[in-house]
């Protein structure tokens, strides 16, 4: 076994699983080591790429959770170089848990638009996804929604979400205190928990399942669920769900709809930070872009670039402009809104 895998199996944490990507998982001078979020066979085709392109070997460590909290616990003698990870939360967070460093590289700067990069370099976006409505194709008849409009009484016993704390809903509903102040946002969530079906449970695809069984009309969940579900050879049933629905893009008053990313930061004591910042520049690339998008059903950051035939295949949307960051800032006003209006409850009696 290897002094990369000896040292790391060494501070595995519960739940931990190892995977090695490249032709060798040797800890050395010259490669890249990976905490990923991001299962291994979603970035295998991305890694496979930039070893081809550059010589450079890879290796990862994925995990459902606690990785960032990992860096910091190693501190100085982290062997972590970049942090690949999804969610403006959870790429902020890693930023104020002060494990990561500034990326400095004019080819990113060029390659990824201000508003998916930390002004101050610490977190750069790969790919996005938009947080859309999931409607039943028999029971709903429109085609167009808003954010605003899940707050419609019409839509009393129809809605499904996933727990209104989840990191994806947090900064959805952060993004409405952005574009409409705290108290209407207040306002807003009293009305969605009102037109709820159920307490809120299960992630983005139950929600769909939801639909599918009739247990609710519409439902909130990320774009890419989607092209998981289509294309789930293992559970396919999923299918099933995922062709009762179709996407509707919810639009803010400004006609934009709310986007997320994926993303990566550079760790505050990389060892390899000269190969670790040639993968980062690499990720941001034309070439990395379409395979990254593709391979988790996305859209490429990089404007140009277009989607795969699936996801294009959902319809066109005009993504929020506004910055990641001032979502971020929001994030623990919304969060404490959701408790506030006891969102995870339910439906008021």
């Amino acid at each position: 076994m290897t002094r990369f895998l000896d040292k790391t199996r060494k501070t595995l944490v519960s739940g931990l699983v190892l995977a090695a990507v490249g032709a060798t998982p040797a800890f050395a001078d010259g490669e890249v080591n990976i905490y990923s979020y991001r299962q291994p066979f979603l970035i295998e085709p991305l890694l496979k790429a930039f070893t081809e392109e550059t010589g450079i070997k890879t290796n990862v460590i994925f995990a459902s959770s606690g990785l960032s909290e990992r860096i910091q616990a190693e501190g100085e003698n982290s062997p972590a170089d970049v942090l690949l990870t999804v969610d403006i939360g959870r790429l902020d967070g890693a930023k104020q848990l002060g494990i990561t460093q500034p990326i400095e590289s004019d080819v990113v700067n060029e390659n990824i638009p201000a508003q998916y990069r930390d002004s101050e370099g610490h977190w750069v976006g790969v790919t996005t996804r938009a947080r859309v409505v999931y409607a039943s194709k028999d029971r709903v008849e429109q085609d167009a929604i808003t954010y605003e409009e899940l707050a419609d009484p019409k839509w009393k016993g129809r809605i499904c979400t996933r727990s209104g704390q989840h990191v994806y809903n947090v900064a959805l509903f952060a993004a409405m205190v952005a574009h409409k102040g705290e108290e209407a946002t207040e306002t807003w969530l009293e009305g969605l928990r009102d037109n709820l079906a159920r307490k809120p449970a299960g992630n983005d695809r139950a929600q769909v399942q939801g639909i599918y069984s009739g247990e609710c009309d519409i439902s909130i969940g990320n774009t890419y669920y989607m092209g998981a579900m289509l294309q789930n050879e293992k559970e396919p049933e999923q299918k099933e769900w995922a062709n009762s629905a179709k996407i509707l893009f919810p639009t803010f008053e400004d006609g934009s709809t709310h986007v997320n990313i994926s993303g990566m930061i550079l760790a505050k004591h990389a060892p390899n930070k000269a190969e670790a910042m040639k993968l980062i520049e690499f990720l941001s690339s034309d070439e990395a872009q379409k395979i990254y998008a593709e391979a988790n059903n996305e859209y490429p950051v990089e404007p140009g670039i277009e989607p795969s035939e699936l996801v294009a295949s959902w319809g066109t949307f005009k993504p929020d402009t506004l910055p990641l960051e001032e979502i971020a800032k929001n994030r623990k006003t919304a969060s404490e809104l959701v408790d506030k209006v006891g969102y995870n409850d339910g439906p008021a009696s």
